[in-house]
Protein backbone atom coordinates (compact mmCIF):
# COMPACT_ATOMS: atom_id res chain seq x y z
CA UNK A 1 0.00 0.00 0.00
CA UNK A 2 1.34 3.58 -0.99
CA UNK A 3 1.37 5.44 2.50
CA UNK A 4 -0.03 9.09 3.03
CA UNK A 5 2.22 11.67 3.57
CA UNK A 6 1.68 13.46 6.65
CA UNK A 7 2.95 17.11 5.01
CA UNK A 8 0.22 16.43 1.78
CA UNK A 9 -3.68 14.78 1.79
CA UNK A 10 -4.81 15.68 -1.52
CA UNK A 11 -8.74 15.77 -1.58
CA UNK A 12 -10.13 13.42 -3.91
CA UNK A 13 -13.20 14.12 -5.56
CA UNK A 14 -16.37 12.36 -5.15
CA UNK A 15 -17.43 10.29 -2.48
CA UNK A 16 -16.16 6.96 -3.40
CA UNK A 17 -12.69 7.87 -3.64
CA UNK A 18 -12.86 9.46 -0.59
CA UNK A 19 -14.34 6.88 1.32
CA UNK A 20 -11.77 4.57 -0.49
CA UNK A 21 -9.09 7.00 0.73
CA UNK A 22 -9.75 7.05 4.33
CA UNK A 23 -10.03 3.29 4.54
CA UNK A 24 -6.55 3.09 2.77
CA UNK A 25 -5.25 5.46 5.37
CA UNK A 26 -7.29 3.53 7.78
CA UNK A 27 -5.72 0.12 6.69
CA UNK A 28 -2.20 2.23 6.74
CA UNK A 29 -2.43 3.13 10.52
CA UNK A 30 -3.18 -0.36 11.45
CA UNK A 31 -0.20 -1.70 9.80
CA UNK A 32 2.51 1.14 9.82
CA UNK A 33 3.46 0.56 13.90
CA UNK A 34 6.08 -0.72 15.81
CA UNK A 35 4.51 -4.16 16.66
CA UNK A 36 4.77 -5.11 13.31
CA UNK A 37 8.21 -5.57 12.55
CA UNK A 38 8.75 -8.97 14.80
CA UNK A 39 6.71 -10.51 12.68
CA UNK A 40 7.68 -9.38 9.50
CA UNK A 41 11.10 -9.53 7.34
CA UNK A 42 11.78 -6.10 7.11
CA UNK A 43 12.95 -6.98 11.35
CA UNK A 44 16.11 -8.19 9.44
CA UNK A 45 17.58 -4.73 8.16
CA UNK A 46 15.96 -3.52 10.98
CA UNK A 47 18.72 -5.42 13.09
CA UNK A 48 21.30 -3.31 11.79
CA UNK A 49 22.98 -0.05 11.93
CA UNK A 50 22.50 2.39 8.58
CA UNK A 51 24.72 2.22 6.27
CA UNK A 52 25.93 -1.26 3.99
CA UNK A 53 24.79 -3.98 6.29
CA UNK A 54 20.88 -2.46 6.51
CA UNK A 55 21.09 -2.39 2.77
CA UNK A 56 22.10 -5.94 1.99
CA UNK A 57 19.96 -7.12 4.74
CA UNK A 58 17.60 -5.38 3.06
CA UNK A 59 17.78 -7.00 -0.39
CA UNK A 60 18.34 -10.45 1.39
CA UNK A 61 15.31 -10.70 2.86
CA UNK A 62 13.39 -8.82 0.12
CA UNK A 63 14.80 -11.65 -1.88
CA UNK A 64 13.76 -15.02 0.12
CA UNK A 65 10.20 -12.77 1.02
CA UNK A 66 7.79 -15.33 -0.57
CA UNK A 67 5.29 -17.93 1.04
CA UNK A 68 4.02 -17.48 4.71
CA UNK A 69 6.09 -15.07 6.93
CA UNK A 70 6.59 -17.39 9.48
CA UNK A 71 8.85 -19.43 7.13
CA UNK A 72 10.33 -16.51 5.12
CA UNK A 73 11.74 -15.22 9.08
CA UNK A 74 13.21 -19.24 9.76
CA UNK A 75 14.89 -19.16 6.55
CA UNK A 76 16.10 -15.52 6.90
CA UNK A 77 17.34 -16.25 10.04
CA UNK A 78 19.64 -19.32 8.96
CA UNK A 79 20.54 -16.82 5.91
CA UNK A 80 22.03 -14.09 8.25
CA UNK A 81 23.25 -16.64 10.69
CA UNK A 82 25.45 -17.79 8.12
CA UNK A 83 26.83 -14.33 7.53
CA UNK A 84 28.23 -13.75 10.96
CA UNK A 85 27.66 -10.09 12.34
CA UNK A 86 28.15 -8.24 9.69
CA UNK A 87 27.13 -8.69 5.90
CA UNK A 88 28.87 -6.36 4.76
CA UNK A 89 32.16 -7.87 5.88
CA UNK A 90 31.06 -11.13 4.62
CA UNK A 91 30.22 -9.92 0.99
CA UNK A 92 33.44 -7.97 0.96
CA UNK A 93 35.62 -10.70 2.60
CA UNK A 94 34.83 -12.80 -0.03
CA UNK A 95 32.28 -14.90 1.94
CA UNK A 96 34.38 -16.86 3.49
CA UNK A 97 31.82 -19.90 4.29
CA UNK A 98 32.10 -23.41 3.20
CA UNK A 99 29.37 -23.30 0.83
CA UNK A 100 27.88 -26.81 0.56
CA UNK A 101 24.90 -26.38 -1.46
CA UNK A 102 22.10 -26.57 1.64
CA UNK A 103 18.67 -25.14 1.08
CA UNK A 104 17.95 -21.76 2.77
CA UNK A 105 14.52 -21.16 1.94
CA UNK A 106 12.55 -23.15 -0.77
CA UNK A 107 14.52 -22.86 -4.37
CA UNK A 108 17.04 -20.50 -2.39
CA UNK A 109 20.21 -22.46 -2.02
CA UNK A 110 23.33 -21.53 -0.25
CA UNK A 111 24.32 -21.49 -4.03
CA UNK A 112 22.22 -18.51 -4.14
CA UNK A 113 23.77 -16.47 -1.23
CA UNK A 114 27.06 -17.15 -2.80
CA UNK A 115 26.07 -15.86 -6.21
CA UNK A 116 24.69 -12.95 -4.22
CA UNK A 117 27.47 -11.91 -2.50
CA UNK A 118 29.96 -11.99 -5.31
CA UNK A 119 27.25 -9.26 -7.35
CA UNK A 120 27.07 -7.19 -3.84
CA UNK A 121 30.81 -7.19 -3.84
CA UNK A 122 31.21 -5.84 -7.88
CA UNK A 123 28.17 -3.37 -6.89
CA UNK A 124 29.77 -1.81 -4.09
CA UNK A 125 33.22 -1.82 -5.86
CA UNK A 126 32.40 -0.03 -8.87
CA UNK A 127 29.08 1.92 -7.11
CA UNK A 128 30.89 2.62 -3.65
CA UNK A 129 26.69 1.71 -2.33
CA UNK A 130 23.82 0.15 -3.38
CA UNK A 131 22.04 3.45 -3.59
CA UNK A 132 24.23 5.16 -5.78
CA UNK A 133 23.83 2.67 -8.17
CA UNK A 134 20.15 2.97 -7.96
CA UNK A 135 20.61 6.63 -7.76
CA UNK A 136 22.61 6.64 -11.16
CA UNK A 137 19.76 5.28 -13.12
CA UNK A 138 16.84 7.61 -14.63
CA UNK A 139 13.95 5.26 -12.93
CA UNK A 140 13.52 2.47 -10.28
CA UNK A 141 13.04 -0.08 -13.38
CA UNK A 142 16.03 1.03 -14.95
CA UNK A 143 18.00 0.95 -11.47
CA UNK A 144 16.68 -2.72 -11.35
CA UNK A 145 18.33 -3.69 -14.61
CA UNK A 146 21.29 -1.73 -13.98
CA UNK A 147 21.52 -4.38 -10.19
CA UNK A 148 20.50 -7.08 -12.43
CA UNK A 149 23.00 -6.64 -15.16
CA UNK A 150 25.77 -5.38 -12.34
CA UNK A 151 25.00 -8.70 -10.33
CA UNK A 152 25.40 -11.16 -13.38
CA UNK A 153 28.79 -9.42 -14.65
CA UNK A 154 30.38 -11.12 -11.19
CA UNK A 155 29.48 -14.39 -12.05
CA UNK A 156 28.99 -14.52 -15.53
CA UNK A 157 25.00 -15.41 -15.23
CA UNK A 158 21.56 -14.53 -14.77
CA UNK A 159 19.90 -15.78 -11.24
CA UNK A 160 16.41 -16.26 -11.58
CA UNK A 161 16.34 -14.85 -8.01
CA UNK A 162 16.68 -11.71 -9.57
CA UNK A 163 13.85 -10.57 -11.60
CA UNK A 164 14.15 -8.80 -15.22
CA UNK A 165 11.99 -5.85 -15.81
CA UNK A 166 13.09 -5.94 -19.36
CA UNK A 167 11.06 -9.67 -19.65
CA UNK A 168 7.42 -7.26 -18.17
CA UNK A 169 8.12 -9.14 -14.56
CA UNK A 170 6.33 -6.56 -11.74
CA UNK A 171 9.42 -7.19 -9.82
CA UNK A 172 8.03 -7.09 -6.12
CA UNK A 173 10.12 -8.36 -3.93
CA UNK A 174 13.34 -6.08 -5.47
CA UNK A 175 10.09 -3.03 -5.09
CA UNK A 176 9.99 -4.44 -1.64
CA UNK A 177 13.36 -3.67 -0.87
CA UNK A 178 13.03 -0.08 -2.32
CA UNK A 179 10.56 0.58 -0.45
CA UNK A 180 11.92 -0.24 2.77
CA UNK A 181 14.71 1.35 2.03
CA UNK A 182 12.94 4.99 0.34
CA UNK A 183 10.32 5.65 1.93
CA UNK A 184 11.23 7.86 5.13
CA UNK A 185 7.60 7.45 7.03
CA UNK A 186 8.83 4.79 9.73
CA UNK A 187 8.48 3.37 12.28
CA UNK A 188 8.46 0.38 9.85
CA UNK A 189 10.42 1.36 6.61
CA UNK A 190 13.57 2.37 7.00
CA UNK A 191 14.04 5.83 4.96
CA UNK A 192 17.95 4.74 4.64
CA UNK A 193 18.25 6.15 1.44
CA UNK A 194 18.22 10.23 1.12
CA UNK A 195 19.19 10.07 -2.89
CA UNK A 196 15.91 8.51 -3.83
CA UNK A 197 12.15 10.13 -3.40
CA UNK A 198 9.58 8.02 -2.51
CA UNK A 199 7.44 9.02 -5.18
CA UNK A 200 9.88 7.43 -7.48
CA UNK A 201 8.64 4.30 -5.78
CA UNK A 202 6.27 1.20 -7.59
CA UNK A 203 4.40 -1.06 -5.50
CA UNK A 204 5.69 -3.97 -4.61
CA UNK A 205 2.41 -5.90 -6.47
CA UNK A 206 2.29 -9.72 -6.13
CA UNK A 207 -1.18 -12.53 -6.06
CA UNK A 208 -2.42 -10.87 -2.97
CA UNK A 209 -2.14 -7.34 -4.04
CA UNK A 210 -3.17 -7.90 -7.36
CA UNK A 211 -6.09 -9.31 -6.34
CA UNK A 212 -7.09 -6.89 -3.29
CA UNK A 213 -6.57 -3.89 -5.92
CA UNK A 214 -9.31 -5.62 -8.41
CA UNK A 215 -11.51 -5.57 -5.43
CA UNK A 216 -11.11 -2.01 -4.76
CA UNK A 217 -11.24 -1.24 -8.44
CA UNK A 218 -7.69 0.25 -8.45
CA UNK A 219 -7.06 -2.15 -11.21
CA UNK A 220 -8.85 -3.69 -14.12
CA UNK A 221 -10.66 -6.55 -13.11
CA UNK A 222 -10.59 -7.84 -16.80
CA UNK A 223 -6.83 -7.62 -16.85
CA UNK A 224 -5.51 -10.69 -14.65
CA UNK A 225 -1.67 -10.51 -15.38
CA UNK A 226 0.12 -8.87 -12.34
CA UNK A 227 3.21 -7.73 -14.07
CA UNK A 228 5.07 -5.00 -14.65
CA UNK A 229 2.35 -3.19 -16.61
CA UNK A 230 -0.42 -3.55 -13.87
CA UNK A 231 2.45 -2.44 -11.31
CA UNK A 232 2.54 0.65 -13.24
CA UNK A 233 -1.03 1.24 -13.37
CA UNK A 234 -1.38 0.69 -9.95
CA UNK A 235 1.38 3.22 -8.53
CA UNK A 236 -0.23 5.48 -10.79
CA UNK A 237 -3.77 5.10 -9.29
CA UNK A 238 -2.37 5.48 -5.95
CA UNK A 239 -0.86 8.76 -7.10
CA UNK A 240 -3.99 10.24 -7.40
CA UNK A 241 -4.27 9.57 -3.90
CA UNK A 242 -1.10 10.36 -2.48
CA UNK A 243 1.22 11.68 -5.24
Amino acid sequence: MISPSPRRRPTIPGHKNGALKNRLDGLYREINRPEFIPDDPVQFPHRYPPGPDREIAAFLAATIAWGRRDLIIRSAEKMFALMGPSPYAFVMNGARHQFRGSCIHRTFFEGDLLYFCKGLKLCYTRYGSLEALFASAPDMWEGISLFRETMAAASGSYSKHIANPGAASACKRLHLALRWLVRREGPVDLGLWQRISPSSLFIPLDLHVGRAARQLGLLDSGRKANDKKAAIALTEKLKEFCP
